[in-house]
């Protein structure tokens, strides 16, 4: 019997700019969409059908969305998992689901699962106070990397440990024992790296190229693709998120970040299970973007083809000062040939408040990125300095 998909009514967790192109990309197939977010103006309240105005740890706010739709996926992991379980576990639809995500929530159950499974991770320890802390000193030597287990990202909830006298400094700064923490091993890499994997309801998998992530004070700030690797090395990449999505019976996206090392082995960091900004390239850059390919996935559809189209760069656009935001520059970054200008529409910008992205395709890897770092140089997202 046909399936009628159209009457699939989707719950996201989450009016970020993910949840908002998951919402468009799953509004051109035509599903009704409901989303739980705390702020009545953010960037997926416009696209989509209903908006619940509830925190991400109201646990009636997400039994009603769970009622009011036939599935649950979610654009981030901070989130309260105990309801999500429940939910699961008295039949209603969660993909990802809410047990993997409870274990990928906690960077260190996160990093044990994968090393049972005997997936390269760095070495890594948890801290559960400073006598822990200087162990880890012992084990791996200085600088090593001290991360909150839960809630971190984009930086926070991560601190160097340079030398033994910064040790009670850096476990102050993350709590001082009132959060759990992990230490890990420093990796000496050529490369960061993403590997974005879809498997389907059915078991299938699709895998899109390898990216080269490049950072700047711990925020994503572009990504090439393709990556300038060899081929042993992103099948190796490609291999172990093969691998992780069957550890995690992941259903819809998920981000596996690795590292690149000097001899081009691959060291998994993290895991998200969602769609992923190193991922926003495949908007314009592949057959199928990151965010069709979650809907089309947890929704039961064929996934669609991760063939990159053209080499491809994406350039993250972060707040500039504080207050209403407004963008100087979208005519002359437009005027860029190839450029591709998302902005996610966030009333208030903050410094490193992620505002929007530039996507530039073009014949080849290094034309695209002098292409988007000019299209970049020309736009900025800031307070907006005018009298009304």
């Amino acid at each position: 019997m046909e399936t009628n998909y159209l009457s699939k009514r989707i719950g996201i967790i989450g009016g970020g700019q993910l949840g908002q192109m998951m919402a468009l990309e799953a509004k051109k197939i035509g599903f009704y969409l409901i989303i739980l977010d705390p702020t009545p103006d953010c960037p997926a309240h416009s696209v989509t059908d209903e908006h619940i105005v509830a925190g991400f740890e109201d646990k009636a706010a997400i039994k009603q969305l769970a009622d009011k739709c036939d599935l649950i996926t979610y654009e981030f992991e901070h989130i309260n998992t105990e309801i999500l379980l429940q939910l699961e576990n008295e039949g209603y639809k969660i993909y990802p689901t809410a047990k993997s995500l409870k274990v990928i929530q906690n960077k260190l159950t996160q990093k044990e699962t994968l090393l049972e499974h005997s997936l390269p991770v760095p070495d890594f320890m948890g801290i559960n106070c400073m006598d822990d802390m200087y162990k880890a000193g012992e084990k791996y030597g200085y600088p090593y990397m001290l991360k909150a287990c839960t809630g971190g990202y984009d930086g926070k909830g991560n601190a160097v440990v340079h030398s033994k006298d910064e040790t009670a400094e850096r476990y102050n700064e993350l709590g001082g024992g009132t959060l759990p923490l992990m230490a890990e091993r420093m990796v000496d890499f050529k490369m960061e790296t993403s590997i974005l994997a879809c498997r389907g309801l059915n078991g299938q998998v699709v895998i899109y190229p390898v990216g080269n992530n490049i950072h700047k004070d711990s925020i994503l700030h572009e990504t090439i693709v393709p990556a300038d690797i060899p081929d042993t090395a992103a099948k190796k990449a490609t291999e172990c998120a093969k691998k992780v999505m069957e550890v995690f019976s992941g259903i819809g996206m998920f981000c596996v970040e690795m590292f690149i090392t000097k001899d081009n082995d691959v060291l998994i960091n993290e895991i998200a299970p969602r769609p992923h900004n190193s991922g926003h390239y495949t908007i314009e850059g592949c057959i199928t973007s990151q965010f069709e390919n979650h809907i089309r996935a947890i929704t039961g559809l064929p996934l669609g083809d991760t063939s990159l189209i053209r080499p491809s760069v994406m350039v993250n656009l972060l707040g500039e000062g504080s207050g209403k935001a407004r963008v100087y520059g979208l005519y002359e970054a437009l005027s860029v040939p190839g450029a591709f200008v998302h902005i996610y529409g966030k009333s208030q910008t903050k410094p490193k408040r992620k505002m929007g992205h530039i996507t530039l395709t073009a014949d080849t890897p290094k034309l695209a990125l002098e292409r988007a770092e000019e299209a970049f140089g020309k736009i900025t997202i800031k307070e907006d300095d005018t009298n009304g």
